[in-house]
């Protein structure tokens, strides 16, 4: 994940709540209602961000698949090991020359 992708996508989101929250305080009747106001903000923010906000949305979504496809890569499962394991045993007995006894 790109973290610059994930400040960029973050930032525009609280710009798209605190704005709308902002001009609303700025009312007499919303002052005292501070609560509405919120849900109103979030609302108008959610609204904002649904339609203005989906490359950032996709940027930071493509970059977290990349990076769970990279872990997914690098995890080493119970068959590569086993196979290692049995490949390794193998070579083994393949190399060691065969004893000998003098009596």
């Amino acid at each position: 994940m790109r973290a610059r992708s994930a400040l960029v996508y973050t930032v525009l989101r609280l710009a798209a709540f605190l704005v709308p929250f902002g001009l609303m305080m700025l009312l007499p009747i919303m002052r005292e209602f501070y609560w509405l106001s919120a849900i109103f903000a979030a609302l108008i923010g959610l609204s904002l961000s649904m339609l203005f906000l989906r490359r950032p949305l996709g940027d930071l979504s493509a970059g977290i698949a990349s990076g769970a496809d990279a872990r997914r890569a690098r995890k080493v499962t119970d068959e590569d090991v086993e196979d290692a394991a049995t490949d390794a045993s193998a070579d083994d007995i393949a190399i060691e020359p065969p004893s000998t006894t003098e009596r």
